[in-house]
């Protein structure tokens, strides 16, 4: 595989095509690295590993993160969310806890060195059975990623900055780390993103490279909207900025989600070509 570059940039992109497909589409948007999505319902089995194993090695393509997603959970607001998503749930922990392991196996087995996700709005209250429910997840996922030589990292933007460094202590484990979405603290109402990062640098693992504009005004449980890089209120330059202040070194992942793909890679084309200007 390629030796990446600090601050390389690369691309969050998803699993359910053809592997092989899938990476060279990614490669045609002048990345060579990026972040593999893994849907609920994408098998993860020893012939998916093949392939995918195959594709990496033939396009010469560096993984440095495989993120779970799971079957039942949507995102038009945020209430929905704090019911669907991650490990708060109470009837789909089982199931999910095992579907994280079997990621953190595939990763191992596709030589990513991190896996990640997003646990949910994790409650405020500490004594909350729901927040301990997450946290003995969380600890449980750091110590099987642990064994599998991973670190695990907690995607942002669903609780606050200082919310999450209390977690962090809580849970207390060495390989516990963040994936930072600065579009992610916009949409969900979270706080400003460079103080933040700020607060999170010595967590910092990994970035999503991603844009988007704050919830309405006056909308309970509204979300932000999520915008091509550099349309919206992040402010790429100041991001990347106090990226290079914290001395961050390592890729620079553009996640952009739309419901038109073609849209979708031309955004992406305009992120990279925005990022190299600023990196």
């Amino acid at each position: 595989m390629p030796v990446l570059k600090h601050m390389e940039i690369g691309v969050m992109f998803w699993a359910g095509r053809d592997p092989l497909e899938t990476i060279r589409e990614v490669k045609s948007l002048g990345v060579r690295c990026g972040q593999l999505g893994v849907p609920g319902h994408v098998p993860m089995d020893l012939a998916a590993t093949a392939q995918w194993n195959q594709a990496l090695d033939v396009e010469q393509f560096t993984l440095v993160t495989v993120f779970a997603a799971y079957n039942g959970e949507e995102y038009p607001d945020i209430p929905t969310v704090e019911r669907t998503v991650g490990w708060v749930p109470a009837a789909f922990r089982a199931e999910r806890l095992k579907r994280t392991f079997e990621l953190s196996d595939f990763a191992k087995a596709l030589g990513a060195p991190s896996i990640a996700l997003h646990v949910g709005c994790i409650p405020h209250n500490y004594q909350h059975p729901d927040y301990v429910a997450v946290r003995e997840m969380t600890r449980l996922v750091c110590d099987y990623a642990a064994r599998n030589g991973q670190t695990f990292a907690l995607e942002t933007g669903q609780e606050p900055a200082t919310d999450l460094l209390e977690f962090f202590k809580d849970v207390n484990r060495l390989n516990l780390r963040v994936n930072f979405d600065p579009a992610n603290m916009i949409l969900y109402g979270s706080g400003d993103p460079i103080e933040a990062l700020t607060m999170l640098a010595p967590h910092v693992l990994s970035v999503h490279a991603k844009d988007g504009d704050w919830p309405p005004a006056g909308v309970a449980g509204a979300l932000g909207t999520e915008k091509p890089l550099g349309q919206g209120s992040v402010g790429m330059a100041r991001f990347v900025a106090k990226l290079k202040e914290i001395g961050y070194k390592n890729p620079v992942n553009i996640e952009r989600e739309a419901s038109d793909p073609q849209q979708r890679l031309t955004d992406i084309r305009a992120g990279v070509a925005l990022l190299q200007s600023l990196i």
